[in-house]
């Protein structure tokens, strides 16, 4: 069977657009196809200045979250990354396999470095060497395919470059996994913002839909989403951004296609409405099992515990057989 791995980091709440850009996949298709691994990686969110106690508690939110929306431990495996060594214990093999320039010419690492030297913060080695702990986390576990969005591919690419590598220099050890984008995902972008994705460390928070908001603040958001000169309703993200993300989103609710649904519209007023309820419908669900599993703590615990010896069981025995490989005594 095809084995998946895919991730998701605590350093901020979960939005709609990592809903409906990976976890729905993950909960309707992922699951139920293929040996599949989902991970709240953590140690990630280390990579730059954070609050150790909020770490912790999007990290629960998180693994709750992801329960909530429809993962099924009987049918995947859900953990934490820093219940299981294996991620750090690899990690630094493959530092020892990457190079200075490919860390730096990651497009993330420019990215990030940057703001962080605007702002006069220092920039952290671990944000250098991410992508090779990220690596770690899909080689550790012989993942065929790793569901990412497009930001992500530079990182499966280094990962198939690592695991070649080593393979090459030391024996084969493992499997060279694919990057496989979603089916069918939506690329919500920020409603107040059409031309950024909404993402969930962003400081502006007015134009991001989180899956924990209450009804009434998402058809806020919502209906104070930007829109476009003109008043014609059409599909187009280069002319029309706004009405266009209002489209998109209003599609990944009903199924619909946005070209089909823009012609039903006359005015930016009925197409807000319309994707609010859609949105709130899509999201109440997802709330209900949240505050029910929230109230059930020990439950959590229990899958998380559970999902990390198994993921243990699976990791250790290729982590140990790169550690022979690369020349590392056993331990006794």
């Amino acid at each position: 069977m095809t084995r998946i791995f895919s991730g998701i980091k605590p350093t901020g709440h979960l939005t709609l657009g990592n809903y409906l850009g990976a976890v729905r996949q993950w909960v309707e298709t992922d699951q139920h196809r293929a040996d599949a691994l989902f991970c709240v990686v953590d140690l990630h969110a280390l990579t730059v200045d954070h609050d150790p106690a909020r770490v912790r508690r999007l990290s629960r939110q998180a693994a709750t979250l992801l329960l909530a929306a429809g993962l099924d431990p009987a049918l995947c495996n859900l953990f934490v990354q820093s219940h299981v060594d294996e991620h750090t214990r690899l990690s630094y093999l493959l530092e020892c396999t990457a190079s200075d320039g490919e860390m730096r010419r990651m497009i993330q690492y420019k990215e990030k470095s940057a703001r962080e030297r605007e702002t006069g913060g220092s920039v952290r080695l671990s944000l250098l060497t991410y992508p090779v702990l990220m690596a770690a986390d899909i080689l550790a576990y012989g993942a065929d395919e790793v569901p990412v969005g497009d930001d992500q591919a530079q990182h499966v690419e280094l990962t198939r470059d690592l695991a070649v590598r080593f393979n090459q220099r030391y024996g084969q050890t493992f499997v060279v996994p694919r990057a496989v984008l979603p089916q069918v995902a939506a690329r919500v972008m920020d409603l107040q913002d059409p031309t950024s994705k909404m993402g969930k460390s962003h400081a502006e928070t007015s134009g991001i839909v989180y899956l924990l908001d209450e009804a009434d603040v998402v058809r806020r958001k919502v209906m104070r989403a930007v829109t476009d000169s003109g008043s014609e309703v059409v599909h187009d993200r280069t002319a029309k951004p706004g009405v266009t993300n209002l489209l998109e989103l209003l599609a990944a609710c009903t199924g619909k296609e946005p070209e089909e649904l823009a012609a039903g519209y006359s005015s930016y007023g009925a197409l807000k409405k319309d994707t609010a309820d859609a949105v709130v419908e899509l999201l109440r669900p997802v709330r209900e099992r949240h505050a029910e599993l929230a109230a059930d703590p020990a439950y959590v615990d229990g899958v998380l515990r559970e999902g990390a010896r198994r993921a243990r069981e699976l990791a250790r025995p290729t982590v140990d057989a790169a550690y022979r490989a690369i020349g590392l005594l056993p331990a006794g």
